[in-house]
């Protein structure tokens, strides 16, 4: 993976190595600097994608003899010679656990290591968090505005930037919230579940039930098979009838299509309604395939929309099964599960709650994976520390200056369990400790200082890879889903809504504050 870089820091490890400056030790940050979003939260990821990585992080012979050809022919033989050693040994990384909430300026991983290798590691770990933390915080948002009980899946593969962008956006919004996917590919690498039944092609290549074959289905009970068409067939007629739907006006290739299906999979059947009619033919044709299979002893799973007034006509359908299930005396008729797509967005699902539905599952597909709202977190990597001196980048524009040195995190805590604000403080600083009046300055209000007493004071770092190695047990994709999902209800409601949000304080120490000060001063 050492070539999944930017040319220049190629360019300047040549620099450094041909200064003698290659080993001294340094240390980088990587973070961001805004919300996205709008919003006050993002959620971090990509971290053990990270740590893979840094494991693998070495040039083969191949990767040097490429270098070669695009370095230089000034470079000396022995920079070549030197990157054929090189390796990840030396490098320590803490970060925040993957899933946690983190917020703008603060450190989402920390990187110490010999300069050279510390500055190599700059672009692929930018491009292994940056989208990977953005689509997490995408789908966390979705899963805020569509509550806890609602079924998210994400249907993004034919949407997403190329094949590594999908199964990325299938992996990490799972870790936001979302609980299945479309990727099969996803599925296999990263046991996330898979769902899908069947698309408008399907059925619109029926076009009568004399089509269907195989015919029959035994019944979950067993005895004889049962000519499932002729059935669903004579069911229509009455589910007509009372919908006051006109029989001749359903679809009876999409009846074959349905049948074909049911037959097929009479454990998984589900309707999509909408290739021709929802209300004179896919509800009806549902409903007759349904209830046959209800005869059978088997049940529908569901049914899906990809078109219309969704809010509305989930509605509708809604009281269609419940009338169903009243008049053929089929209880669990009325608690099919409704699904829906259709380029879902933020606004659909303000939409959907607004007017009301009957909506049970979400697909969601372009809105979710190519993250169209803010394409780019934009995480930053800058140094703070080179061989033990504390370093920082100065700008007129406070947002973009750097804050020096190694750095501890602490998350703090209300007396109701919300995190109110994060500290910064010099790695050699004692930790503080709960109930301690802290004496603080809040970014953004760098010229004054403020007393806050935590009730809890959390370290949000661990040592995540030292020695070439992981080395703290890594949790699996479920449990790391799990974290983001406890992380984000422990935010309060101000800094969890979504749109705008109360600023999230970021504060530091007065000794951190000081070392700024100087260094500020000291370059003027």
């Amino acid at each position: 993976m050492a070539p999944l870089t930017d040319f220049y820091q190629l360019t300047m490890a040549y620099g450094h190595w041909r200064a003698g400056r290659h080993r001294l030790p340094a240390a980088a940050e990587l973070f961001f600097r805004r919300g996205p979003f709008r919003g006050a939260f993002a959620l971090g990821a990509g971290l053990a994608e990270g740590l893979r990585c840094l494991r693998a992080f070495r040039f083969s012979a191949a990767d040097v003899a490429y270098l070669r050809s695009v370095l230089p022919s000034t470079t000396e033989d022995a920079f070549f010679d030197y990157l054929a050693t090189l390796d990840a040994s030396e490098v320590t990384v803490s970060a925040v656990p993957e899933g946690s909430v983190v917020f703008a300026r603060v450190p989402f991983l920390q990187v110490k290591g010999p300069l050279l290798v510390v500055q190599l590691l700059e672009t692929m770990l930018l491009c292994l968090v940056n989208y990977a933390s953005l689509v997490a915080t995408n789908a966390a948002r979705f899963r805020l505005l569509a509550g806890p009980d609602m079924k998210l899946m994400e249907i993004g593969l034919r949407r997403a930037q190329g094949p590594d962008g999908a199964l990325s956006a299938s992996k990490y919004s799972y870790i936001g919230g979302f609980d299945c996917t479309s990727n099969v590919l996803a599925g296999k690498l990263y046991g996330i579940p898979v769902r899908g039944t069947i698309a408008h092609s399907f059925i619109m290549s029926f076009t009568s039930l004399e089509e269907v074959q195989p015919r029959e289905l035994l019944p979950l009970a067993g005895g004889e098979p049962v000519d499932l068409p002729a059935l669903a067939k004579s069911l229509l007629q009455w589910v007509c009838e009372l919908l006051q739907t006109p029989p001749e006006k359903t679809n009876r290739g999409e009846l074959a299509a349905f049948v074909s299906y049911a037959i097929s999979f009479p454990h998984d059947f589900q309707g999509l309604l909408d290739t021709y009619c929802v209300r004179r033919s896919g509800l009806p044709n549902f409903c007759a395939v349904a209830l046959a299979l209800h005869q059978l002893g088997y049940r529908a799973i569901g049914v899906r929309l990809d078109s219309g007034d969704l809010a509305q006509q989930s509605k509708e359908i809604r009281r269609v099964l419940r009338a169903c299930g009243a008049h053929f005396q089929v209880p669990w008729f009325e608690t099919i599960p409704i699904a829906v797509s259709n380029d879902i967005s933020e606004q659909s699902l303000e939409e959907f709650s607004r007017e009301g539905s009957e909506i049970d599952m979400i697909g969601v597909g372009t809105n979710l994976v190519t993250c169209p709202l803010q394409p780019s977190l934009g995480c930053v990597y800058k140094l703070v520390e080179v061989n033990g001196s504390p370093c920082m980048k100065l700008t007129e524009d406070e947002e973009k200056m750097t804050i020096p040195g190694i750095k501890t995190i602490y998350r703090l805590y209300d007396a109701a369990g919300h995190p109110f604000m994060d500290l910064m403080a010099l790695e050699e600083e004692p930790s503080p400790s709960a109930g301690q009046e802290l004496v603080i300055r809040v970014l953004g209000r760098l010229g004054e200082t403020s007393k806050v007493v935590p009730t809890t004071v959390e370290p949000l770092h661990r040592t995540y890879f030292r020695d070439g190695q992981v080395c703290e047990p890594l949790p699996s994709l479920p449990e790391v889903r799990s974290h983001a999902q406890v992380s984000l209800s422990l935010l309060s409601p101000a800094h969890r809504r979504l749109h705008e949000p109360q600023p999230y304080p970021v504060a530091m120490t007065e000794r951190l504050h000081n070392l700024l000060t100087e260094l500020r001063q000291a370059t003027q």
